[in-house]
């Protein structure tokens, strides 16, 4: 089943949508932290090479992924002044 869009979730589904993106702020930073590290211990171990770059590249799409995300949510919760 397809997620529904915000502008068709009712206050209470956005406002419990708000309180995952919490969590999955959390979750985030894991991914994007465990992402470089990975990449710093490639280019340490190994030189600079394709393991050093690759996880860069899911992290910043991870990271920009999220990011809309939440912009998407803040400005729904805005306009429906819920904040």
């Amino acid at each position: 089943m397809a997620e529904k869009e915000l502008n068709e979730l009712t206050d209470q589904e956005l406002l419990a949508k708000k309180d995952k993106s919490k969590s999955d702020k959390i979750i985030n930073a894991v991914l994007i932290g465990l992402f470089i590290g990975v990449a710093v211990y490639s280019s340490v171990t190994h030189g600079i090479g394709f393991f050093t770059f690759f996880p860069l590249i899911f992290a910043g799409f991870l990271g920009v992924q999220w990011n809309r995300r939440n912009q998407a949510l803040e400005k729904e919760l805005e306009s429906r002044n819920l904040k």
